[in-house]
C-alpha cells in the first residue's frame, strides 16, 4: 500500500458502495438510501463491534477506506463497515429505531472522526485485493457475495474465472460453481420464473443452490451443463418449467404463498435428489406431499420396514423403562398400551407365518 497517496476526506463526503456484493442479499438495491444500508450493516454485519473498538480506541489511521470517484461520488469500495461505524458515532439517532445503545464520545474524539484515512482506487484496480480479502481470505463474505463478486470481475473485467481463482488463492473448481450458481439464478430471473425479492424467507440462502446444483439428480432434473462450460445460460430453456420448480423448492414464494421445502441442506437437499430422480416420489412432490413423504417413495420398502421395526422396538423399551414413574394410571393410556400390544400381535404373526409356514412357535432376539 503506498501511504503517500492517504489522504483525509469528510465523513460527509463518503458514500457508500451500493454495488458491494453482499447489500443484496439484505434486500438493497442502488436506490436504497444510507439509513437503509446502515440498519442493514448494523444488523447483519457487526458494525456495532466496530462502535464499540472506534468509541474506545479511535480510527485505525493506518487502514484507509479504499474510494472510488463513480458518477460524481466519493463511493467507499472497501471500508463500508467502518464507515458505518464511524456515522452512527458522529450521528447515533441513525439507529434509534433498532433500541440500539451507542457510546457518547467527547467533542474533541468526534471531531477527529470528521474526516477518515483514504486511498483513491478503483473496481478494477483493487478486484484482487478484495477478493483475497473476502471471498478466500481473513473477512470473508457470504457464498452469494463471492458469487456475485466473481461474475462482476468476471463479466465487467474480462477476466478468466481461472485467474480469478489463483488471485484469490482458492480453487478453480470452487470458483466455477459459485458463479454456474449465480447463471442458474439470474437466468431463472431472466425467464421469469423467480425473483429472489418474491422468495419465502428475508435471508437468501444461495449455498442451497449451488450444493444442490452439484447432485446428479438435481442436476440432471433441470438439465444443468457441467460448471466447466462457464455458461451464462447453463439451463436449456426447455427445462425452464422444471428451473422454476426447483426454485420454488428451495425459497419459496411469498407471491404463491407457498414456503420452501428445504429447510437444511443436510438431510433436505439429499431428499429431494432423490425425489427429483424417482418418477413416482417426484409426483408425490407434484402432488403436494410432505418432501419426506416423497422421500420414502423412494426407498426400497424393505429398508423402511426394517428402520420402521426397530424404531419401534426402541421407543417401546424407552416407555417400558419409564413406565414406574412416567405412569400416573390414566386410563387412556392404558387404551393405548392395549392397541400397541394388538398391533403387535397382529405384526408377528403376519411375520412368523411368512418367515416359519406352519410353525407357531413364537422366536424372539434371545432363540
Amino acid at each position: 500500500m503506498d501511504t503517500e497517496k492517504i489522504t483525509p476526506m469528510k465523513v460527509a463526503d463518503l458514500a457508500f458502495d451500493l454495488k458491494n456484493p453482499r447489500l443484496p442479499e439484505f434486500g438493497l438495491t442502488d436506490k436504497s438510501t444510507e439509513t437503509e444500508v446502515i440498519k442493514v450493516l448494523w444488523e447483519a454485519m457487526d458494525v456495532k463491534e466496530l462502535v464499540m473498538s472506534i468509541a474506545a480506541s479511535g480510527f485505525f489511521r493506518h487502514e484507509p477506506l479504499i474510494v472510488a470517484q463513480e458518477t460524481r461520488k466519493n463511493v467507499v469500495i472497501e471500508g463500508n463497515r467502518r464507515l458505518a461505524a464511524v456515522k452512527v458515532l458522529l450521528e447515533p439517532a441513525l439507529v434509534k429505531d433498532l433500541n440500539a445503545e451507542v457510546p457518547r464520545i467527547t467533542n474533541s474524539a468526534k471531531k477527529a472522526l470528521q474526516a477518515l484515512p483514504t486511498l483513491p482506487g478503483t473496481r478494477e484496480s483493487a478486484w484482487r485485493y478484495l477478493g483475497f480479502k473476502h471471498v478466500n481470505g481473513p473477512a470473508k463474505w457470504s457464498s452469494y457475495a463471492k458469487a456475485r463478486y466473481i461474475a462482476d470481475v468476471h463479466r465487467n473485467f474480462g477476466v478468466t474465472l481461472e485467474d480469478i481463482a489463483r488471485q484469490i488463492g482458492d480453487t478453480h473448481k470452487t470458483v466455477q460453481r459459485l458463479f454456474r450458481g449465480l447463471m442458474v439464478i439470474e437466468q431463472a430471473e431472466r425467464l421469469k420464473v423467480f425473483q429472489r425479492d418474491d422468495r419465502w424467507r428475508n435471508h437468501f440462502s444461495f449455498s442451497h443452490l449451488y450444493t444442490g446444483l452439484d447432485y446428479d439428480g438435481i442436476s440432471t432434473f433441470i438439465g444443468l451443463r457441467p460448471e466447466t462450460d462457464e455458461e451464462q445460460e447453463p439451463v436449456p430453456n426447455e427445462k425452464k418449467e422444471e428451473l422454476h420448480e426447483l426454485c420454488l423448492w428451495l425459497y419459496g414464494s411469498k407471491r404463491e404463498q407457498t414456503p420452501p421445502i428445504i429447510e437444511t441442506q443436510n438431510p433436505h437437499l439429499r431428499y429431494l435428489d432423490a425425489v427429483v430422480s424417482n418418477k413416482e416420489a417426484l409426483a408425490a412432490l407434484r402432488g403436494g406431499s410432505k418432501l419426506t413423504d416423497a422421500f420414502e417413495a423412494t426407498r426400497a420398502s424393505s429398508i423402511v420396514f426394517s428402520e420402521a421395526l426397530v424404531a419401534a422396538k426402541q421407543h417401546l423399551q424407552k416407555a417400558r423403562g419409564m413406565l414406574s414413574t412416567g405412569y400416573d394410571g390414566s386410563t387412556e393410556l392404558l387404551r393405548i398400551a392395549g392397541t400397541v400390544a394388538t398391533l403387535a400381535d397382529d405384526l408377528y404373526e403376519e411375520m412368523n407365518r411368512k418367515s416359519n409356514p406352519g410353525k407357531k412357535k413364537r422366536i424372539t432376539e434371545d432363540g
